[in-house]
C-alpha cells in the first residue's frame, strides 16, 4: 500500500456492500475496466478491486446485520490509534455504529456516524503505532 495512504487522516480504501455482488462486479468492470480478484474469507468471498494496477477497493455481500440498509459505497480513513479516534469522535458528537473489531492480518476498524448523519470507517493498520 502506498505510504501516503498509511498516514493518519488519509482516505485509504473504498468498499461496496451490495445485495448483488455478481451484478456489481459486471457493472463496474464494464463501466471502468476495473480488474477483480475474489478472495475466499471465513463466511463469504471478498472481491478486491484494482484500478490502474492498484488495489483500491473491495466488494462484498451485505452483512447480515446490515440487511435493512440499501447497497452502499463506504470509505475507510487511516488512523494511528483506534481507541483515541473512537473516544474523540464520541466527544465531538459522533455515534459509534460498529465498535472496533479486528480484520485478520490487516488491523481493526469501526464505523462512526458524524453529527450530520454521514458514516465512515476508521481503520488502524497493524504495526502503525
Amino acid at each position: 500500500m502506498d505510504e501516503k495512504l498509511l498516514k493518519h487522516g488519509s482516505f485509504c480504501w473504498f468498499e461496496l456492500m451490495t445485495t448483488d455482488v455478481s451484478g456489481a462486479k459486471e457493472f463496474y468492470k464494464n463501466l471502468f475496466g476495473w480488474e477483480m480478484k475474489d478472495q475466499p474469507m471465513d463466511k463469504f468471498t471478498y472481491t478486491v478491486v484494482s484500478a490502474n494496477n492498484d488495489e483500491v477497493a473491495g466488494i462484498m455481500t451485505m452483512p447480515e446485520d446490515s440487511k435493512d440498509m440499501p447497497p452502499v459505497w463506504g470509505i475507510y480513513i487511516t488512523v494511528k490509534n483506534m481507541d483515541e479516534t473512537v473516544n474523540k469522535a464520541k466527544d465531538l458528537g459522533g455515534t459509534i455504529l460498529v465498535e472496533p473489531r479486528d480484520i485478520p492480518n490487516v488491523g481493526k476498524f469501526a464505523v462512526i456516524q458524524d453529527p450530520q448523519g454521514a458514516w465512515f470507517a476508521p481503520i488502524e493498520y497493524k504495526g502503525m503505532k
